[in-house]
């Protein structure tokens, strides 16, 4: 089997609830993704998708992942689709860095070879482990009411894993978390994200204030070394998600103890072919696995769900439904949620059933 023809299309995917807040002010109002399709000489394809969140949040950009891809599609016509670390390899060779744009290049060749095999891509990832995952939802930046009642809201459509985005000014986020703490039924699971938004002076002194919450630290400043200083005075489980870049990250956090969990995201990593492989060494050697990306719809959120489901139950932390978030389609179906838990859809693949016409005209094509 070789790689006949490569497309490649641009959708903007607003926000169902407006814009995203996180911590230091950063503000996004869409996914701005790029879906790829590869289509094999037998004519089967497959569907990749990435999308940055902003320009802010990761070492990605929309600009550069729209630049990026025919920089790389062309070496790609002619290869075998399930060859998939040579065609990592490839692709680091013909562009140096840039993971995030050989993301969905990536998930494409995976989607085929399973679509090709007729099997659910989780068979290839290892196995299902169980039918559902667990989903957490997202708290953003607003005033005491605003995340109050979207907490409460949040609790009341099901879902009972939050994630309380913090990394502001100190004093206005221990309110804020104690707010939230306040509002939702005792037990439900709570995880304080400052996305790298503090320096070790201000995380410990949140840290201190709020010891009287149950609640999951996670990756409150930049550097390894500055998360580790905070780590050694926390009295609660830490989870990394800024810090997972590498396999090479990843064993040097397990070195140095400095996290109980980790981020895993798809395109930070540059695909599904390394997640796998940062997930599987991960979990056997202890740490909780959440497996996500930085955005986009249906296509990206069924590698989510099909990652989180062959990674062992005893060892996920939680996933995340992106497709819910924003207010275009990109497929007739997705995966399945009710209630707080997601499954992956039946058929072979992704499971993904993606309609083209939903995606307007491709801003590039190769074959």
């Amino acid at each position: 089997m070789k790689i006949k023809n490569i497309k490649a299309y641009h959708v903007v995917q607003p926000f169902v609830d407006g814009p995203y807040r996180m911590s230091k002010g950063r503000v996004a109002d869409c996914f701005d993704a790029v879906i790829v399709a590869i289509t094999s000489d037998s004519g089967v394809t497959g569907w990749g998708e990435m999308a940055p969140l902003g320009n802010f949040y990761s070492a990605a950009f929309p600009a550069g992942t729209r630049a990026g891809v025919p920089e790389i599609a062309p070496h790609l016509i002619g290869q075998d689709p399930r060859g998939f670390a040579g065609i990592g390899r490839l692709m680091d060779t013909v562009l140096k860095g840039h993971p995030y744009i050989k993301s969905a290049l990536d998930m494409a060749c995976w989607d085929l070879a399973a679509r090709a095999a007729d099997v659910p891509l989780v068979t290839m990832l290892g196995g299902r482990e169980s039918d559902v995952a667990e989903t957490y939802r997202v708290v953003t930046h607003g005033t005491l009411d605003q995340m109050a009642a979207l907490a409460k809201r949040i609790i009341a459509e099901g879902c009972r894993r939050l994630q309380v985005k913090v990394g502001g000014i100190v004093h206005d986020d221990i309110e804020r978390v104690t707010t939230v703490a306040a509002a939702v039924p005792k037990g439900t699971v709570i995880f304080c994200d400052a996305n790298a938004g503090w320096t070790p002076y201000q995380a410990r002194q949140f840290a201190d204030a709020t010891r009287g919450i149950d609640y999951t630290f996670e990756q409150p400043c930049t550097t390894l070394e500055e998360n580790m200083s905070v780590r050694r005075i926390l009295d609660k489980p830490m989870v990394l998600d800024e810090s997972v870049t590498s396999l090479g990250e990843m064993l040097e956090i397990h070195r140095l103890g400095a996290a109980d969990g980790l981020t895993l995201k798809i395109s930070r990593l540059g695909g599904v072919t390394q997640t796998r492989l940062i997930r599987d060494v991960a979990v056997d050697l202890g740490f909780m696995i959440t497996v996500e990306d930085t955005g986009g719809a249906e296509i990206d959120t069924a590698a989510m769900a099909h990652l989180s489901l062959s990674t062992p139950a005893e060892r996920r932390l939680h996933a995340i439904a992106f497709h819910e978030w924003v207010t275009v389609r990109t497929a007739r179906n997705a995966p399945p949620v009710t209630g707080s838990h997601m499954g992956i859809p039946d058929g072979p693949g992704l499971g993904i059933d993606v309609d083209p016409a939903l995606l307007g005209e491709p801003f590039f094509e190769i074959g």
